[in-house]
């Protein structure tokens, strides 16, 4: 079996890769949603939205980093433009139009689920693969999530 430069099984590794891969593709599809609300979300609320929504893209901005950075320690290459985005990405994009902020706090809670679902199906294969540096980034950025879930989950009531 042979292994990678950091002793993780190549075979194992392509398949979090592939995880990876399709975390990375939903979080530039999420980090474009997030500046395209920042700039066009009007109505009650609009500071205290505009404010956070600039607060979760330069989060995303950092994750996107870190995930494109894991995969190349894994041996393979990150997912690198905007058509292979679109193509593995879950996530859809969002009009360029106005919108209230209850509107676009529905979709942002319903794109953070679909990610939390995806990131526990990555971190089953990081596991099965004894992939623990990927497990704890996963981990990390579920926990975001999930808090951020919360949050708006509580700005809805």
């Amino acid at each position: 079996m042979s292994k990678n430069n950091v002793g993780l099984p190549v075979d194992g590794s392509k398949r979090v890769v592939e995880q990876l891969n399709k975390h990375l593709a939903n979080l530039h599809v999420l980090y474009t949603k997030l500046h395209n609300y920042h700039w066009n979300v009007e109505g009650r609320g609009f500071f205290t939205i505009h404010a956070k929504l600039e607060e979760l893209y330069d989060g995303v901005a950092e994750e996107i980093d870190a995930v494109a950075e894991r995969i190349l320690m894994l041996g393979e290459r990150p997912l690198a433009s905007m058509a292979d985005y679109l193509k593995y990405a879950e996530l859809e994009e969002a009009p360029s139009e106005a919108i209230q902020s209850d509107e676009l706090a529905k979709v942002l809670l319903k794109d953070f689920q679909t990610l939390i679902n995806n990131l526990r199906a990555g971190i089953e294969v990081a596991q099965e693969v004894g992939d623990e540096v990927t497990v704890d980034m996963m981990i990390g950025s579920l926990s975001n999530l999930e808090k951020s879930v919360w949050m708006l989950d509580a700005f809805l009531k």
